[in-house]
């Protein structure tokens, strides 16, 4: 969540969904003073990989609609959104603040992996959705990585 948040920040100040990287890069390290400049180059990099935004040129363009992400007073990102976590870490964050305990959702995903013979991030969706969590977008890069791999 705090990913978001962070990268529709920039977006929102220019009141655009695309901004080139430089004026991203100048938005959250010099307006905000939220990061160094090369901190906010890794953090596309990391937004890239999560399908928050896309390359266009020099451009990026938001995958999402920044207008709609609703930022708190006062909101600042710590840095661990600068850490790059692996898709299956993701549901697993998901399914947690969802209010399922850690030990109990990691059972319950590898029991499905097991019984049903499929990745691990494959099994984490189908454990989130069945317990009603949504994972929309991270369900989207499973099965994109399934289709492809």
């Amino acid at each position: 969540m705090s990913m978001e948040v962070t990268v529709a920040v920039p977006f929102r100040q220019h009141g655009t969904d695309r901004l080139g990287e430089g004026e991203f890069v100048v938005a959250l390290s010099l307006d905000r003073e939220w990061f160094s400049p090369d901190q906010a180059k890794r953090l596309i990099d990391i937004a890239a990989g999560r399908g928050l935004v896309e390359r266009d040129g020099g451009d990026l363009v938001a995958q999402f609609s920044p207008g709609g992400v609703e930022v708190p007073e006062g909101f600042k990102p710590d840095e661990s959104v600068l850490q790059s976590q692996s898709t299956f870490e993701r549901l697993l964050s998901e399914i947690v603040a969802d209010g399922v305990e850690k030990q109990e959702a990691v059972a319950g995903v590898n029991r499905l992996q097991r019984d049903l013979g499929v990745t691990i991030e494959a099994a984490a969706v189908l454990y989130a959705r069945r317990r009603g969590v949504d994972v929309g977008g991270l369900a989207a890069e499973v099965r994109r990585g399934l289709v492809e791999g």
